[in-house]
């Protein structure tokens, strides 16, 4: 079975129209020098593969570490990793200090009063939750009972409710959720440069360990000094892409933002409630996709954009989405084009210019000549109009001449923050 990513691909299938102008190929092996750069190939915890495989179109990354091997998929991600591994190790080392000790013991022995009365009564205390929660998911807990990064609607599942002795442990899930403990959990993501929301569960284990024991135990919490080196610290600058909002906000904080941001672009309701409900999407991930629609402003065809996030399968193909589209709204920041609307080609967003042209971005690491690139490039529904590849990574020898043999132009731009 093809790798997860091809969904993310799936509109480069289509009916074959002509003839390919070369031999197909298949993936290449590549070396992780030739796609990351050299100072964050190996740090003092982890170690990237050097042989690299590809799909056709993107790079699949094993990191291994001293906290387990990670799998990315794409460049951004496997910078992203990088930095969340180098995190990862400070919250380990921070978790064996004396301050990290301390903490854990006043938050056991002295428990603060919300703690106390979740421990008592939790039902009630998970009724008393925000009411903005309550406005965009549909049942409670849909926010709370998520455990550390797990996308998952509690009133969806067959889970049983928490005792209260789960929900009263001093670092347990719903105990963490006590009026406070969210804005130092961002707190802490930032001073580490990492995604609040990151799928990474050792990193959302780390970060709500020494987090809660510093934030229940009353102590500041400094942990962002000397977490990477140099080198990934400029990636992490410039891959994460994590909205400074992101920190500012809570979870229900942004949800209410780009709900009201939807909601003015003449997003329906239906699809707004999916949007914030939907598994794939996690926060950073929905509010991402907002903040590169907003960006877009002229463009009629923002709703055709939310409705292909909702039917993303799987994180890879939210976060294939996501790329397309930050480049869009990148390129139009930037001047160079001036998207007039978007439309869905299969799976890939397209968005017409100002001058007509179709622009298809595909945030892609090494594209190869395959019988689905050549289907995509020569379907009969992309109208009469120019048509412009606009890449990240690099094509092929053979892509590059399938692409001009039918008729296409191409763009490089660099991967989007």
């Amino acid at each position: 079975m093809k790798p997860a990513v091809f969904l993310t691909c799936a509109a480069l299938i289509a009916p074959v129209f002509a003839q390919a102008p070369a031999a197909f190929e298949q993936g290449v092996v590549l070396s992780a020098a030739d796609l990351l750069p050299n100072d964050i190939l190996k740090g003092s915890s982890y170690r990237v593969r050097d042989q690299v495989v590809t799909d056709g179109y993107m790079a699949h990354f094993k990191i291994d570490s001293d906290f387990g091997t990670f799998e990315a998929i794409g460049v951004p991600q496997a910078k992203l990793r990088i930095v969340e591994v180098e995190a990862i190790r400070k919250l380990v080392e921070t978790s064996k200090g004396d301050l990290f000790a301390e903490g854990l013991k006043r938050s056991i022995s002295q428990p603060i009063d919300a703690v106390k009365n979740i421990v008592k009564d939790p039902v009630k205390s998970v009724k008393q939750a925000p009411a903005t929660v309550g406005h965009f998911f549909t049942k409670v807990g849909s926010a709370i009972g998520r455990g550390a990064g797990k996308v998952t609607d509690r009133a969806k599942s067959d889970e049983p409710s928490p005792s209260a002795a789960e929900v009263g442990s001093s670092i347990g899930n719903t105990a963490k959720n006590v009026a406070g403990f969210d804005k130092a959990k961002l707190d802490t993501a930032k001073q580490l440069g990492v995604d609040p929301y990151s799928d990474n569960p050792r990193l959302q284990e780390e970060m709500d360990k020494v987090t809660w024991a510093f934030f229940a135990g009353g102590l500041p919490l400094r942990v962002g000094a000397a977490v990477v080196s140099a080198g990934v610290i400029v990636a992490a600058t410039n891959m994460v892409g994590i909205p400074d909002d992101t920190y500012a906000l809570t979870q229900s904080e942004l949800a209410l933002r780009d709900g009201r941001s939807l909601a003015a672009m003449g997003i329906s309701d239906e699809d707004i409630k999916t949007f914030q409900l939907y598994g794939p999407l996690s926060t950073t991930r929905r509010h991402r996709i907002v903040l590169a629609l907003e960006a877009l402003p002229k463009a009629k065809g923002r709703g055709s954009m939310i409705q292909s996030a909702n039917a993303c399968e799987t994180a890879d193909g939210a976060e294939f989405l996501i790329s397309a589209l930050a480049i869009l709204a990148e390129r139009q920041r930037a001047g160079a084009v001036d998207y007039v609307s978007l439309k869905v080609l299969g799976r890939l967003p397209g968005a017409i210019t100002s001058s007509g042209n179709l622009e298809v971005p595909t945030p892609v690491d090494h594209v190869t000549w395959t019988a689905e690139v050549s289907n995509f490039v020569q379907r009969d529904d992309l109208g009469s109009a120019t048509k412009v590849l606009v890449h990240t990574g690099k094509l092929s020898p053979a892509a590059t001449a399938g692409l001009s043999a039918a008729g296409w132009k191409e763009v490089a731009v660099g991967y989007p923050r």
